[in-house]
């Protein structure tokens, strides 16, 4: 894999994981400017199909201004059965999502888009399958205290203190982190973006 690359790149999240994750791949974004969309699920929506639009709908809302970039963007969704859970930004969102994955099975959702300076779009969408173990009320309590749920979908970060309450994992590990580095290289490589 070459590090060099032929045009400028923007990020269309300000997620500090989503540009370790890229750094993993020898991707450093030459700007990051967050959409702001409304993230509100429509009315019946799934989570696997609204982490696909609401990346493209972030890509989308950079590119008019960056016809020239490589613009970049993704949404982490955490999906109960046909429900989407909220993105935590209070202690008792928090608690909402931690109780109801509590001894649950559920799945992680990101949806990435790539827009090309050329015009073309690249679309993902990668399913994480989890299980949750049990959370007794000190475990909530302390993870609740922990305030590491701030802004996660469904209240929690696997990469740091609940990484511990998960009992099985099927699939992309940094797709549940914010990323899945795996398919976005190769997301990369089909567009171009690397050069030799």
């Amino acid at each position: 894999m070459s590090s060099s690359v032929k045009s400028k790149l923007i990020l269309a999240s300000a997620s500090p994981r989503r540009r370790e994750l890229l750094a993993r791949i020898g991707v450093v974004p030459d700007a990051i400017l967050p959409a702001d969309i409304n993230e509100t699920p429509h009315k019946d929506e799934l989570p696997k199909p609204h982490a696909l639009r609401l990346a493209i709908e972030k890509a989308e809302a950079i590119s008019p201004e960056h016809k020239d970039a490589y613009i970049l963007a993704a949404d982490t969704v955490v999906g109960v059965g046909r429900r989407i859970l909220p993105k935590a930004e209070d202690k008792g969102t928090a608690k909402y999502c931690l109780e109801l994955l509590s001894g649950r099975a559920h799945r992680v959702f990101t949806g990435v888009c790539l827009l090309t300076p050329g015009g073309r779009q690249i679309e993902r969408v990668v399913e994480t399958r989890l299980k949750m173990k049990r959370l007794s009320d000190i475990e909530m309590l302390m993870y609740l205290d922990s305030k590491e749920w701030d802004g996660k979908a469904g209240g929690y970060g696997i990469q740091g203190l609940a990484g511990a309450f998960i009992s099985h994992i099927s699939g992309s590990y940094s797709n549940v982190v914010g990323l899945p580095v795996f398919e976005t290289r190769n997301m990369f490589i089909g567009a171009g973006f690397f050069t030799d």
